[in-house]
């Protein structure tokens, strides 16, 4: 497993990191002994970084990691996020007092001292021109309850907003083959900034597996059949916004283009991590298979020149009409 910087902390973490979103719940049922395995299957090949949230199974995905670190020797560094306990979920919530019971509530299923990153989870934009929220963080960070902190973000615009906060390290955002727009101007800044790019969704809630069909069929409790549309919370975090027929079409364009010995899944991360502003990729993995796949990403080839060209112009001929202007 490759290690690449994360922003200005010192640390580095695996190029390919564990997004423990699924095994949280809202993705179908889930086992948490199989999604221990999973875990632990990361860690033999190299994870040292889990991105998780509080609302993720209410803590379940928390306190998951919290079993993992101590069935573990080796460093492993934990992200979660706070702010979408909030209902109304609007930026008037985003409080002092309510960030510090957040991270107090992230501190007990985790079980440690300190955070090591928190992350605001895509707050309403006006929270990005609320200056004492970010002084609540950094007051946070001085009672030791979080080493550093970052945001978890919807839009482009909002990535640029964080970027101009002085000790934000990091940016999560939806990146992959069918959400090409932060490779843009986002990712020039925070290369400028040394800022960390966590790229979410990298199989675009799994369709870039290549294992959807039209028939198809997901559980009521799977965002993928109740979120298309926004209903439960930003349209885009569901198959990045794609319509399911178009990524469909759009999947078996990216089959004809798949290198000898790669996975979909590995195609579409090897993707990402040509892209030398990302921090890490952080897919889901509810078994030790997709582990074992998703995690083998990091030591194959590169793409060639023509290949990376290719799913560019893919995108923008059958996708960016969906998604490039809106997120």
């Amino acid at each position: 497993m490759k290690l690449r910087e994360l922003g200005k902390t010192g640390w580095k973490v695996s190029e390919v990191s564990f997004g423990a979103w699924a095994v949280g719940g809202t993705w179908g049922p889930v086992d948490d002994s199989e999604s221990l395995l999973a875990m632990h299957r990361a860690v033999d090949m190299g994870v040292n970084f889990f991105d998780t949230a509080d609302v993720y199974g209410d803590g379940r995905s928390e306190r998951l990691l919290r079993q993992l670190r101590s069935e573990r020797s080796e460093t492993l560094y934990i992200a979660t996020k706070a702010g979408r306990r909030l209902n109304p979920h609007v930026a008037d919530g985003y409080t002092s007092a309510n960030l510090t019971a957040f991270v107090d509530r992230s501190l007990h299923n985790l079980g440690t001292e300190a955070i090591d990153l928190l992350q605001l989870h895509c707050p309403p934009t006006d929270v990005y021109f609320r200056p004492e929220v970010f002084e609540a963080l950094e007051r946070l960070v001085e009672q030791g309850k979080l080493r550093y902190y970052g945001l978890s973000v919807e839009r482009g615009e909002e990535a640029l907003k964080a970027m101009e906060y002085p000790n934000v390290q990091s940016i999560q955002i939806i990146f992959n083959i069918f959400r090409q727009r932060p490779a843009g101007l986002v990712f020039r800044e925070a290369k400028a900034r040394q800022i960390g790019i966590l790229a979410r969704l990298p199989l675009s809630s799994g369709m870039l597996t290549g294992k959807m069909t039209p028939d198809t069929k997901f559980s009521e409790d799977d965002h993928r059949a109740f979120n298309r549309e926004g209903a439960a919370f930003d349209k885009g975090e569901t198959f990045s916004g794609v319509p399911y027929a178009v990524g469909l079409e759009a999947v078996e364009e990216v089959r004809r283009l798949l290198p000898e010995g790669y996975s979909m899944a590995q195609f579409a991360l090897k993707w990402i991590l040509m892209h030398d502003a990302v921090t890490c990729a952080i897919p889901g993995a509810k078994t030790v298979p997709q582990a074992t796949d998703n995690f083998g990403a990091s030591n194959l080839p590169d793409l060639d020149e023509r290949t990376m060209h290719s799913l560019t112009s893919l995108y923008r001929s059958k996708i960016a009409p969906y998604v490039h202007q809106r997120w």
